[in-house]
This record gives structure tokens, C-alpha cells and sequence, in this order.
């Protein structure tokens, strides 16, 4: 890792004209090299391959500028970093000097927000995270810089551990994980009781992204009936039996046996699972979210544990991060929680930089580039 670094901070000693920072028609189609920041904590082996896939891409960075990472995919590095104020003006005028950005700066939206309005030359900026949207959502930037700059996000990376999440939590729903706990907590021997198939169970998907997909080829293959939401009337897909739209949620969602909640946060999304909702749902549904926190109202979640609507449920995200310690969802038998780590894989990382270097390789071809957020909706 330190030849790595030490070679990346020769990158920064003078090797650019003044000319060539000011110039600012680099990114055009045709273009030979691409002026890459490294904004959040890699492993040597990741630069490596960048750089492998699509030699045209130099890389900039100061690991020293950087948190020191604690594990694979530690795209936020160690918490307790921090900055010198000389060394946090080194790392902003590192950013200051890209045409693009491999991650959000220090994960942070007014750290995005700073870096695109003080460096006229940005015009690409890839978020390590499916998520990466609303952080520019909350960047505060102007209808110009929205216009200027692409933003791109890691978005069906995370489909595959996500969807096995989601397995669990419908497995631990159906086959009455909680109470296998319970006796086996008390060394009880029970009566035999009837557990439910999940290959008899109709499931509903709510948001058919990258993660929805992988989800639906999961629980699809595994003998589940799936409904999907989608804006489309036509829309169809081999792992799907039904698409809905969002308007008929309502109607749909009382024959379902299990929910997944795999939606972006968005202004029109927050709070699309609540009371009204919810009150319609199968007694003993199992309600998996591995989409976005504020997509679900937590206390009408609550109240539906409480009550029974809702009989089990698996919790990657929440609408505070980290939950706080007085949520009655730690001390619930009936919920399984997850602190935000159900993407994380061993390969995430590798994923990560593949997609980030194919979509560099489009940017120089002059082709389009994929996950780019929607500047309207934020994901």
C-alpha cells in the first residue's frame, strides 16, 4: 500500500500546466486522459485494476489525506479520522483539480456540494453507494451545477447480498424463527405446530431497481408468486407474475403473504409505508426493507408489530441511523435488525471498480453512462 501511495502523490508534484487545470474541454468524446480524485478509502489492489481496465484514467490521490480503511468496501474509513486544517486544504484543492471524482467526498453532502461548485472543470462524480442520490439531492446545488455534472451511483452491486437478506427474513418470517428462539432460550420441547411454505406465498416488490430485480430472480426461483411495483402499464420480466403501480398498492396488498421494500429515499417515497398501508395488509405478513428508512413510517411499523398485522420483520435501514437505543424495535421478538450492513460482501469493492471503470471507459468513448441519478428525484 505505501508504493501505491507513494506513487499516487508523485502523481500530484507539479505534473500539470496551468493551461491544462483551466482547460476545461477535456471530457469531450476523444479525449486521452481522464483526471480521476480518489474521494473515498481504496485498496492498492482496486487503483490497480482502474487502471487496468482503462489506461487513459490517471488517478490522483494523498492516502494520507484519506481515513485509513478497516475493511473491504470501507468506502467511509475510520470514524475517528480527521483533518488537519492544512491537510483538509491539500485535500481540497486535490478535488478542486479533477475532471471527475471516484466517490463522494468523505460521504458527505455539503462535502459534494463544496467540491462541485469550486471546481468549474468537474463533470463526473461516481458514488460507491446504490444510494449515492440523495446525497446530491442534499448537496444544495444550483439548477447549473446539476446541468454540468454527471452523477453516477453503484447501484445493482448490491442486488446479490441484498436479495439473500431478504431470503433470510422471509424464511424467518414463514418458518416462525422468533419462536424457535424463544424455546430454544427456555430449553422447551413444544408441541409440533404447522409452518408455512414460502413456495405457496405471494410476495409484492416494492421498487423494481437493481436490487428489485435481483430480489425477484431470488424469491422467483425459489417457487414465490411475485407482484412488482412499476411506473410502466406494459411492463413485464421472466421473474415477475404481476406488475402494479404504485396507485394500486392498496388494492394488491392484503393477498400478499410477504412485503420487500427495496425504494429509493425520495421526496416521493418517504413515508409510502404507513398506517394507510398498512392497515390493509394479511394478518402475519413478513416485512422485509432493505430499500431506504424513510421509505417506512416507523411507528405505524410499530403499531403493526404490535398488533400482529405485520408478524415478522427484517430491518437493514431505518429512518435514524444508527437507531437510536429507545426504539421498542431492539426489544421486539418479532424483528430482526440489521445495523445498514446487508450489502456488504467481500466482492463489493471489486464490483464497485469495475463499474466505475466501465463507466470511465464511456466517458471517454462518448457514450452513455449507466446509473446515472435522476437530478429531478434524487436516486
Amino acid at each position: 500500500m505505501e508504493a501505491c501511495a507513494t506513487a499516487l502523490r508523485r502523481e500530484l508534484t507539479g505534473a500539470f500546466s496551468d493551461d491544462e487545470k483551466l482547460n476545461e474541454e477535456r471530457l469531450l468524446p476523444g479525449q486521452k486522459r481522464l483526471r480521476v480524485v480518489v474521494a473515498n478509502p481504496l485498496h492498492e489492489e482496486s487503483y490497480q485494476r482502474i487502471i487496468e481496465r482503462e489506461p487513459r484514467v490517471t488517478l490522483l490521490n494523498d492516502l494520507s489525506l484519506l481515513p485509513p480503511i478497516r475493511h473491504r468496501a470501507d468506502f467511509s474509513g475510520d470514524p475517528e479520522f480527521r483533518r488537519t486544517p492544512e491537510q483538509q486544504a491539500e485535500f481540497e484543492a486535490l478535488l478542486d483539480s479533477a475532471d471527475a471524482l471516484l466517490g463522494i467526498p468523505d460521504v458527505d453532502a455539503a462535502a459534494l456540494g463544496r467540491a462541485v461548485r469550486s471546481n468549474p472543470r468537474l463533470r463526473w462524480v461516481h458514488a460507491t453507494s446504490a444510494g449515492g442520490g440523495q446525497q446530491v439531492g442534499r448537496a444544495g446545488l444550483s439548477p447549473s451545477h446539476l446541468e454540468r455534472v454527471t452523477f453516477t451511483t453503484s447501484a445493482g452491486v448490491h442486488g446479490s447480498p441484498l436479495s439473500e437478506f431478504v431470503v433470510l427474513g422471509i424464511l424467518s418470517g414463514a418458518k416462525d424463527l422468533p419462536r424457535l428462539l424463544q424455546l430454544k432460550s427456555q430449553r422447551r420441547w413444544s408441541e409440533r405446530w404447522m409452518s408455512r411454505q414460502i413456495s405457496r406465498q405471494k410476495v409484492l416488490i416494492l421498487g423494481f431497481g437493481g436490487i428489485g430485480r435481483a430480489v425477484a430472480r431470488s424469491l422467483s426461483a425459489l417457487g414465490m408468486s411475485v407482484t412488482a411495483t412499476s411506473r410502466r402499464a406494459d411492463a413485464e420480466h421472466p421473474d415477475v407474475d404481476r406488475f402494479v403501480n404504485v396507485d394500486e398498492l392498496t388494492d394488491v396488498i392484503g393477498d400478499m403473504d410477504a412485503i420487500v421494500c427495496a425504494l429509493p429515499g425520495t421526496d416521493l417515497t418517504k413515508g409510502l409505508v404507513g398506517e394507510r398501508l398498512l392497515a390493509r395488509v394479511k394478518p402475519g405478513a413478513t416485512f422485509v426493507n432493505v430499500g431506504r428508512g424513510t421509505v417506512v413510517d416507523e411507528s405505524a411499523l410499530i403499531a403493526a408489530l404490535e398488533d400482529g398485522r405485520i408478524g415478522f420483520a427484517a430491518l437493514d435501514v431505518f429512518e435514524v441511523e444508527p437507531l437510536p437505543a429507545e426504539s421498542s424495535l431492539w426489544t421486539m421478538p418479532n424483528v430482526l435488525i440489521s445495523p445498514h450492513t446487508a450489502a456488504l460482501a467481500v466482492d463489493e469493492e471489486a464490483a464497485v471498480v469495475e463499474l466505475f471503470a466501465d463507466n470511465a471507459t464511456r466517458l471517454l468513448d462518448g457514450h452513455p453512462l449507466v446509473n446515472v441519478v435522476d437530478t429531478v428525484e434524487f436516486y
